[in-house]
């Protein structure tokens, strides 16, 4: 029997680096830049905000690299779920938008950091030209992970089989064997 196309998109192609079966790292790894490129946007925005406002536009520049480093290994293992994708289907497609939306906002941020550190590096409140790149950024990077979304939650990619989530709504049984009323 030939299994269905979608199980094939369930395990991981390689378990050590791409997380075991239900498990998948990527989830994991994309709160790393996420986090760091919410908070610079809010590091940017409190910059216009302050008496001085250097520490925060310095702050704001380092959670952008740390996002790009961040992406950077989401991405390696990105790419190991989207070997388990069969080439051809919606699914397929949807994750080829996906990483390419995400790669596109990693290279803006990257872009977003050099213009920042130029020169001297950062001093007063943040740039409108800046901050306007780091707002479009995570507006994109918003799509994409309604995308990715999509992937898990829509599409079943890396997520564990129905009969495997079905066996945590079995009724626990009480090794006591006595009744147990609520």
């Amino acid at each position: 029997m030939v299994e269905p196309l979608h199980h094939q998109a369930k395990q991981p192609v390689s378990a050590a680096l791409a997380g075991p079966y239900g498990h998948p790292f990527h989830p994991l790894l994309v709160t790393v830049p996420i986090g760091a490129w919410v908070g610079s946007l809010v590091f940017d925005v409190a910059s216009h905000l302050v008496h001085d406002p250097d520490f925060l536009a310095r702050g704001a520049m380092w959670l952008i690299a740390l996002g790009v480093i961040g992406a950077l290994a989401a991405a390696l293992v990105g790419f190991l779920d989207l070997f388990a994708i069969p080439p051809g289907t919606r699914a397929f497609r949807v994750a080829l938008l996906h990483m390419a939306l995400n790669l596109l906002v990693t290279v803006a941020y990257a872009a977003n950091f050099w213009w920042r550190q130029a020169g001297e590096g950062p001093s007063g409140s943040v740039g409108a030209g800046m901050f306007a790149l780091n707002a479009v950024s995570l507006a994109v990077l918003g799509l994409s992970g309604y995308l990715g979304g999509k992937l898990a939650y829509h599409y079943g990619v890396r997520v564990a089989h129905e009969t495997t989530q079905a066996e945590g709504y079995v009724p626990a049984h009480r090794p006591t064997g006595r009744r147990h009323t609520d």
